[in-house]
Parts: structure tokens; C-alpha cells; sequence
């Protein structure tokens, strides 16, 4: 049955001369070769190969359908306008000099990003479009018979028309489609390239989960692992155990505990093995002793964080106003002053005319940066294949960004211009590196911040000098932070550790998108702001986030446990957590569960080294000596008095009453040196 709905999508290839010989015999026959443009295009988690004739003028009464049962045709109609993170740029100017770079650019190939043209009367008895999940064979003509051809076989066992290829070959299309579906040459028949999607044993990458069609999930893991857990790994592993199981009738029964071994195998360089790693220590079963009770304050606000400058502008008392923001975050109209600070792009100690200075000499590095990619030409672009190929990464991140914050509502928003415009820069700043998916979701909420393309785009740049690892080909740093986390969950759980294990989930391969970008898919737009803030400090310890990833697993155990969940149930639990975490609770247990292993004697040496935790004196269960080691936790030895201003408890209930709340009394013990 055809679909009644509609299709206009993103273009992902589009071929003219494209031919239909309807009358083969008749070569002499001007009406035997209709011309028509071959697309493949993106829609809602689809793909669809469309065919149609360039004479808007042929017959529409009829369209061809891929069988009777088939879902995959679906009728043509008029697609939005096209759309482009181009148009006119209501940028901040900085300095009247620069006012040139916002206006060099060049124009772009219509429908290369955006949106389907379209096709009001392009039906014709010829038009055919399907879906790319019904597509079973495709069968190439034989080397050196003339023009290059293409028949598609659907799985309902239609034939389409052979598509004939009068401008160039055919390659491009089998090389699009490929990055969708696996194509292997038929054992029969060499000429046949059979469509066997089942068989992509997760050989290039975990597209995004949330936006992409499950074929393109799988195929991708290795090629771009970050895409794959930008979000939900539950809509994958349906599909992963299709890929186990495989078109044999015999192999359907294989047991659920191979996918977490398939999983692991298919994301290079992420297999765990502990007992590998150098550095390597068990941890056994550890008292840690009583949890303590934490309390939060209000954010500082901007009268507090005036009462620390000096007549310079200088910050007074550094250590304090960490100490102050690590427990209850900053007011937002602080935010634009203090985040700068935070993130390291003003140093603590300078005065208010040095950051003036700093700020010149910035603004006309930035600009001298985003000259070099505006002044790029599309011929020159077109011989730069990485930097191309970062503009399409950065355009279709862009494109994502969460539209709930009305700062990036719309599609020709200033803020998704200026999103666009800095992280093309940052491709100047490191280019190295370039652009990897997940880095919009960093920069949105800086820029939200600052409103103001450079601070915005220092700011980032400071983050990503944090986040550099987690983006790097090789994943050495989401490696070292899955075993980190690993191992500071088996000491406060070992038993949920177990548990876990027996469900094939020991690998946490499902906080790799906590960890990625700093769970900025998992709170709400406003709470990430609360939390960043507040890891940003560096308070009370070294890799503050992993024990932020301990409270949120914590809060779920019980559930987890209670209800047996298996690896599937686990990873869709996990995944249905985004924004449904309370930010201040987890704050509180993971602040909670730092003080716990301060007062714990006996913490491994491990732990010590992960939390950074080297100078006060604790005993380590390995000790041969039986000498208290020095790895690493201060005692708080002092409180942080507020008589009038309320907190939350652990629960998230305020408390108005004066409150004595326990901070280190010295910062710089508990921070790496």
C-alpha cells in the first residue's frame, strides 16, 4: 500500500542525465529516453532513492509504486524553500575593520545541505520512489557496454526501470548508498550487488541514535564512534541483535550475552580490559564508613561577587569564591563575567585594564581567523577536502541544536549563524583536530552566556583545551575515563558492579555520552549551565564528573536491580534519563560520596591518583610496609559559615534555618598541582 504522506528532505546526492530507455528497440525513437534526475535524500530518519523526469509536463495521473503491499513509494509533493545557515549576519562589530569579515562568503551549490526543490507536477508513470530499507539487489551493466546503468530490486521483487547514466557513471550513487547499507557482490552473479544490511558487523560507526535510521546506526561505529551516543543507545540494540543473528534461520536463538562482546569489539580502541591497563589494581570490598549529609546554597549572586574585586578589578580571595560557586552555582547574571574566569580565558589575578587589553588582542585574532575560512572560495574548497568536509559536519550539528532555548528558535536564528561562524573558526584554531560531532553541544550554552562571537568562541576553545581527548581519533581519553569510572563505582558498589557485569553492561559503554559532553544531553538546558559551573571549579577533587556519573547510577540502581534489568533494559533505562535528572540532588550525592572516601583510611592507590587525591595520609590496603602512603585526601578541617541565605539538602528540600556547611580548608591539596 502506498503512503499517503509526503517526502522533502536533504539531498544527499542528485544526479541529471539520468536516463529511462522506455523503448530500448526503438534507438531512433526521440520518446524512447526520457532524461530525469536521480536524488537520494534524508527524511525523518529515512532514506529514499527518488527518480524523476525533468519534463514537469508528462502525465501525472499516475506514479510507480513499489508493489501492492509496499510502504516505500510515497507521493511527491513541494518541499520547503531551501534553507542555509547563510543570509544576512546581524553580527556584533568589534572593531569597524572587521566589519568586512562578516560579509565574505561565497555561494553554495543549491541543495548541497538544505532542503529537496520541488516538484509540483513531476508524477509520471515513470516517477518511482522507495525507501532505502526496501531495496534488496542492485544489478550493474556489464564493463565497456556503453553507458553505465543501475536496476534497482525491491524486496517485494518489483524491478524498477534501468536507469542509464548518460553524464558520468554510477559510482557516486553506489557510494552514497553505501554509507547506509552494505553492498555485496552476489556468489551467482558478479554484475549483483546485494543489499544485506544484517551482515555490517557495526563497521563504521554509531550515527546519531536519536536522528538516524537504525541501518545507519550500525554501520558507522567504527568510522565516528562520537555521533554514536550523542544519544539514545536504546534505539540500536534491537538492530544489534539482528546483526548477530543474521539471515540464518539457525542463529536466532544466540544468547543476549554476545551483544555486549559484539558492542565492545565494534568501537576501536574502547574494548576494556583492566587487567591490562598499566596501573591496574584490584580493588577489594572497602568500608568506607557513613556517608555524610550535604547541603547546598543559594548561587552567588552579584553583590557577593562585587564584594571580592578589588579597586583594579582584581578577584579577591580566589579560593573562596571557588568554594562559594562549587557549592551553589552563580546567579546568571553573573555568568558572563565569572564563566571567563572559570574557564581559564581570564586569569584570576588580572586587573580590569589588562582584561581590556586581552580582550583587543583577542577580538582581532578571532577575526583574523574566521577571515581565513569566509575568504575561502568554493573552487578552493572544493580542493580542500577536510575542510569541506567539516562545514557539512558543523552545518548538520547546527541544524540539531536544541530549539527549546529561544536564544536558537528558528531556522535562520543569529544564534545558529554565530554557532556556524565560531566553530568554522575553531577549525582555523586547531585544525588539526577540526570539527567532531558533539562539539556544537559544548559551544550552545557558552554562546547563550556570553552573547558575543568572541568571548563565546575563547571560552570554547579554553573547554575544548579540557575536552581535547574525548574528541581525538584514537578515544584514549573516553577509554581512560570508562576504566576510571569503573573502577570508583566498584569500590562505592561492588555488588551493582557485579550486577552489572552479569548483564554484560560492566563496560558503562552507556555513560559514554555523560562523559563525551559533559551530560549535556542528560539535564535540561538551564541545569547544564548549574552543573559546568560548578565542575569548572575543580572542587573538591580531581575528575569531579565521574563521581557525578556514580550519583546518577547510584539513584538508578535500585531500579535497575529490583526489575532485573538486561543489558537492552539497561541501556534504554539509561537513555530515558535524559532531562528527568534533578541537578541540585546529584550535586549533593556526588559531593556526598567525595567527602566519604576523604574520611575513608584504607582509599587504593587507584582511586587516590584518579581524584588526584596525593598529599594527605591515608593507608592503602596493598601497603607492604604497613606505613600510612601519601595518596591523597585533606580532611575539612573548617566550615564555611552562611547564616542567612537557605540551602538544599540531599533530597532537594530547602532548609531556611542557619546552616554550618564543611569545606576543605585547603584547595589547593585537593586539586592536581
Amino acid at each position: 500500500m502506498a503512503a499517503a504522506g509526503v517526502v522533502s528532505g536533504k539531498v544527499i546526492y542528485e544526479q541529471e542525465g539520468v536516463y529511462i530507455h522506455s523503448s530500448c528497440g526503438k534507438t531512433n525513437d526521440q520518446d524512447s529516453l526520457i532524461s530525469g534526475i536521480l536524488r537520494v535524500l534524508e527524511k525523518d530518519a529515512e532514506v529514499f532513492v527518488d527518480w524523476r523526469p525533468l519534463d514537469d509536463a508528462l502525465d501525472s495521473s499516475s506514479i510507480f509504486y513499489a508493489g501492492k503491499d509496499s510502504s516505500s513509494v510515497v507521493e511527491w509533493t513541494q518541499a520547503p524553500k531551501e534553507r542555509t545557515l547563510r543570509g544576512s549576519e546581524r553580527l556584533n562589530s568589534y572593531e569597524a575593520e572587521w566589519d568586512m569579515v562578516n560579509t565574505v562568503s561565497f555561494k553554495k551549490k543549491p541543495h548541497t545541505n538544505g532542503d529537496a526543490p520541488s516538484h509540483r507536477n513531476g508524477k509520471s508513470k515513470w516517477s518511482f520512489l522507495f525507501s532505502l530499507t526496501d531495496l534488496k539487489s542492485i544489478k550493474q551493466n556489464k564493463e565497456g557496454m556503453g553507458w553505465s546503468y543501475l536496476v534497482f530490486c525491491l524486496k517485494d521483487d518489483v524491478v524498477l526501470p534501468a536507469l542509464h547514466f548518460h553524464q558520468g557513471d554510477s559510482k557516486l550513487l553506489i557510494d552514497s548508498l553505501e554509507k547506509y547499507v552494505v553492498l555485496c557482490e552476489s556468489s551467482q552473479d558478479k554484475r549483483t550487488l546485494l543489499v544485506n544490511c544484517q551482515n555490517k558487523s557495526l563497521s563504521q560507526s554509531f550515527e546519531n541514535l536519536l536522528d538516524e535510521p537504525a541501518y545507519g546506526l550500525i554501520q558507522k561505529i567504527k568510522k565516528d564512534p562520537y555521533t554514536a551516543t550523542m544519544v539514545g543507545f536504546s534505539k540500536v540494540t534491537n538492530y544489534i541483535f539482528d546483526s548477530l543473528r543474521g539471515n540464518d534461520p539457525s542463529t536466532h536463538q544466540r544468547p543476549p550475552s554476545e551483544m555486549a562482546d559484539f558492542l565492545s569489539d565494534a568501537i576501536p580502541g574502547l574494548k576494556i580490559n583492566q587487567q591490562e591497563e598499566p596501573g591496574f589494581e584490584v580493588i577489594t570490598r572497602i568500608d568506607l564508613g557513613d556517608r555524610p549529609v550535604v547541603q547546598r546554597r543559594e548561587p552567588v549572586s552579584l553583590e557577593e561577587w562585587t564584594k571580592n574585586i578589588d579597586s583594579e578589578g582584581r578577584i579577591l580571595n580566589v579560593d573562596n569564591m571557588k568554594q562559594m560557586i562549587f557549592r551553589g552555582g552563580l546567579s546568571h547574571a553573573l555568568r558572563k563575567q565569572a564563566w571567563k574566569f572559570l574557564l581559564g580565558y581570564f586569569p584570576w589575578d588580572s586587573t580590569k585594564e589588562e582584561r581590556t587589553q586581552l580582550q583587543k588582542q583577542k577580538t582581532d585574532e578571532y577575526f583574523r581567523m574566521k577571515l581565513q575560512w569566509k575568504s575561502v572560495s568554493e573552487e578552493q574548497e572544493k580542493r580542500n577536502s577536510r575542510l569541506r568536509d567539516y562545514r557539512s559536519l558543523i552545518e548538520k550539528d547546527v541544524n540539531r541544536t536544541d530549539r527549546t532555548n529561544k536564544f536558537y528558535e528558528g531556522q535562520d536564528n543569529p544564534g545558529l549563524i554565530l554557532l556556524h561562524d565560531i566553530l568554522m573558526t575553531y577549525c582555523m584554531y586547531d585544525f588539526d583536530l577540526g570539527y567532531v560531532q558533539g562539539m556544537s553541544d559544548l559551544l550552545s550554552p557558552l554562546l547563550y552566556v556570553m552573547e558575543n562571537e568572541v568571548d563565546a568562541f575563547w571560552c570554547f576553545a579554553s573547554y575544548m583545551d579540557q575536552m581535547h581527548q574525548n574528541f581525538e581519533e584514537q578515544m584514549q581519553g573516553m577509554k581512560t575515563q570508562l576504566i576510571q569510572l569503573s573502577t570508583l563505582l566498584r569500590l562505592l558498589d561492588s555488588g551493582f558492579c557485579s550486577y552489572l557485569e552479569s548483564q554484560d553492561s560492566g563496560y558503562l559503554y552507556f555513560c559514554f555520552r555523560w562523559l563525551l559532553i559533559r551530560f549535556k544531553r542528560e539535564f535540561s538546558f538551564l541545569d547544564i549551565l548549574r552543573l559546568w559551573e560548578v565542575m569548572w571549579t575543580e572542587l573538591p577533587c580531581k575528575n569531579f564528573h565521574l563521581l557525578v556519573c556514580c550519583a546518577i547510577l547510584e539513584s538508578e540502581k535500585q531500579q535497575i536491580m529490583e526489575k532485573h534489568y538486561g543489558f537492552n533494559e539497561i541501556l534504554k533505562h539509561i537513555n530515558e534519563l535524559s532531562m528527568k535528572i534533578d541537578v541540585e540532588d546529584t550535586l549533593c550525592k556526588a559531593e556526598a560520596i567525595s567527602l566519604q572516601m576523604v574520611k575513608c583510611k584504607e582509599l587504593p592507590q587507584a582511586v587516590c591518583e584518579i581524584l588526584g587525591l596525593q598529599d594527605s595520609e591515608v593507608t592503602t590496603p596493598d601497603s607492604d610496609t604497613g606505613e600510612d602512603e601519601n595518596c591523597g585526601l585533606a580532611h575539612p578541617t573548617s566550615a564555611f559559615q552562611s547564616n542567612t541565605l537557605p540551602t538544599l539538602t540531599a533530597s532537594g528540600a530547602r532548609d531556611d534555618s542557619p546552616t554550618q556547611i564543611s569545606v576543605f580548608s585547603d584547595v589547593s591539596r585537593l586539586t592536581p598541582a
